[in-house]
């Protein structure tokens, strides 16, 4: 169906950083499948770890046990906050299961009979019905009205504006059963969470026992510098969803929760395919390798060399770049008003045999594998300043 605007390129295989069209012409990989391909592309280890997967067991089902998925949801919560986990397929599964938990939550323990989720506006949690609702985005609702009922919406980072919205809601009693954050908005504009706002969400939601969950379906999984976004804003969460880079490249998404507010029971939720042995020997793999090549120090040192190069990028064309931001290997470049949009420069880079992804109509998003290094950091920048000039 013709659900996407592609771009005229065949891609046909790819090895680390580096993607080959059909044509044989190589590409600077910096999208990485959208935050996907933590590891690169064909990696040795993960392809081995597939392959052995594969001589035993790729699905049975969540009617039995499963000694991958038990073995995953450990390396989680080992790694954060959290005490169990949920598996599906996506990131919009996993913001779906947490809509659920948020409105059970509501129900059962704030008694609330149509419970509110607030999200913030300009956020972006998935495609799916209830998810495309929780997306602050009217562009996302246009033709697919009537949206689900439940969602309020609030400018990001405001807490005057969040502040008034929760009194407003909760003037007659309660009505707002959770509180959905991305800890940096990516679709939204790759925009940084502000930690004295997020303390402050975090402080109201304890007053009023308001499930605070986050958004870590982009951010998550070591792309920040760190296991999980929220920990650069040393705010934790209630719970937190994850997918994207988790597999590394294959479909896993995931629900991670604290046990005081593990409300789902037998037959509440369920996913055919969530969790089965190939997709969480994928995550396992993923996350054994971060540790082993140390991945979230290098993506700190990859930072701090990225936006140097992007900061000095941007003062030698200050017509062009408005600004940098973002956190680890998610970056934003924000174009000038008077310059050419995201889209153009996305396609020029492209010329220039360089892969990004627009993150708005003036923000240029730098995602490349987490295992990118300081030679092709230096590629990056060249090819992002021919195709700066070449697009105006």
């Amino acid at each position: 169906m013709g659900t996407y605007g592609r771009y005229p390129l065949e891609l046909v295989r790819g090895k680390g950083v580096w993607l080959v069209d059909s044509q044989g012409r190589r590409y600077l990989d910096a999208v990485a499948g959208i935050a996907v391909c933590t590891l690169g592309h064909s990696d040795p280890v993960l392809r081995r770890a597939l392959c052995r997967q594969l001589g035993k067991l790729q699905h049975v089902s969540n009617l039995y046990r499963i000694p991958e998925q038990e073995a995953l949801a450990r390396a989680i919560c080992e790694r954060s906050g959290a005490d169990a986990v949920f598996f599906c397929n996506s990131g919009a599964e996993a913001n779906e299961a947490a809509i659920k938990l948020a409105r059970k939550h509501g129900h059962t323990v704030r008694g609330i009979e149509r419970p509110l989720i607030l999200t913030a506006e300009a956020s972006f949690h998935g495609r799916t019905l209830a998810a495309v609702t929780a997306t602050g985005q009217p562009k996302y609702h246009q033709g697919f009205e009537p949206m689900v009922e439940g969602f309020r919406y609030f400018p990001y980072n405001d807490t005057a504006a969040f502040e008034a919205l929760l009194a407003e809601c909760e003037a007659e009693g309660p009505r707002v059963a959770a509180v959905l954050l991305e800890p940096i908005q990516g679709e939204g504009g790759v925009i940084p969470g502000d930690p004295a706002f997020f303390r402050r969400v975090r402080e109201l939601c304890d007053q009023h026992q308001i499930l605070l969950i986050f958004d870590e379906v982009q951010i998550g999984v070591g792309r920040s510098g760190r296991w999980w976004g929220h920990q650069r804003l040393g705010v934790e969460p209630d719970a937190f969803t994850m997918a994207k880079g988790l597999g590394g490249g294959i479909p896993i998404g995931a629900l991670a929760v604290k046990s005081a507010v593990d409300h789902f029971r037998p037959g509440d939720h369920a996913s055919t395919f969530g969790g089965n042995p190939f997709a969480c020997r994928a995550a396992l793999t993923v996350i054994a390798e971060i540790e082993r090549r140390q991945l979230l120090g290098h993506v700190q040192a990859m930072e701090r060399l990225l936006v140097d190069q992007l900061l000095d990028l941007a003062s030698r064309h200050p017509g062009r770049i408005a600004a940098v931001r973002g956190w680890g290997l998610l970056q934003g470049v924000v174009l000038s008003e008077v310059g050419p949009t995201a889209a153009e420069v996305v396609k020029a880079a492209m010329a220039e045999g360089l892969l990004l992804v627009p993150a708005g109509p003036r923000v240029v998003r730098i995602v490349p594998p987490l295992v990118i290094r300081r030679r092709h950091l230096r590629k990056l920048i060249k090819r992002l300043e021919k195709a700066l000039i070449s697009a105006c």
